[in-house]
């Protein structure tokens, strides 16, 4: 005896309710076997996405508390807008140890820092009169610890008229010096911080920068003076 033959309809029915009964096995087992079960019945292989990388000091290097983006990279780039479109950009490295996992209390720790200045308004290479000039006559660093007893100190500290650290022949005036010039701005190869406190988890770097911005270019009577503060916070790690 023949059985019945179901028809075109009841089949559609009967695999889309099989189809349906094993997702809701798998919705238990999470989205990445989901995914695989819906691209396996449509004839696709799946391709797992890229885990982030994520950069650090160092694959041995203990955890990191304290957050700190100089100690990620290595280096910072700091920016600031000083007017409309008028941008003062503060860059800080590491020099030496360049591992900066390598930076504890007890050792010397190195960097360099430079300050300039871009004007959005005008092509990079547009001379300095189409450019609002920005001078800078001060430069201040004070330090902050972060220790795991709460206690706090400034172990480094630093001050100085960017005039005294560059090349006599560098485009300055009573102002201070200038930083959109061709020469390139503020350059401090190297500054040091000695030891620190043996608890030491972390230093706070306060840079206040005292500038003088031209509103129009070319426009002596339109300098205004300002003070910029930027913050840098670097991690330290253990002896």
């Amino acid at each position: 005896m023949s059985l019945p033959v179901p028809s075109g309809r009841r089949v559609r029915r009967v695999a889309v309710g099989a189809t349906l009964a094993l997702v809701a096995g798998l919705a238990l087992s999470g989205c990445s076997q989901l995914v695989d079960t819906f691209n396996g019945l449509q004839g696709i292989e799946s391709t797992p996405a890229p885990e982030p990388t994520v950069v650090r000091p160092s694959a041995s290097a203990e955890p990191m508390v304290f957050n700190s983006q100089f100690t990620y990279d290595g280096s910072v780039e700091l920016r600031t807008d000083v007017a409309d479109e008028l941008e003062l950009v503060l860059n800080v490295w590491a020099v030496n140890p360049k591992r900066t996992n390598e930076w504890t209390p007890s050792n010397e720790k190195t960097f360099g820092l430079s300050v300039n200045v871009y004007d959005h308004r005008t092509d990079e290479k547009a001379v300095l009169t189409e450019k609002r000039r920005v001078y800078i006559s001060s430069i201040q660093i004070r330090s902050t610890t972060t220790q795991t007893s709460g206690q706090m100190q400034s172990p480094y500290q630093f001050s100085a008229d960017p005039r005294t650290l560059v090349p006599v022949d560098t485009l300055r005036s009573d102002r201070g010096l200038l930083l959109n010039s061709y020469q390139g701005g503020l350059y401090v190869p190297e500054q040091s911080i000695h030891q620190l406190p043996a608890d030491t988890t972390g230093l706070t770097l306060e840079f206040a920068l005292t500038i003088s911005v031209e509103g129009t270019a070319n426009t002596d009577s339109s300098f205004q003076q300002q003070t910029v503060y930027q913050y840098l916070p670097i991690a330290i790690f253990a002896d």
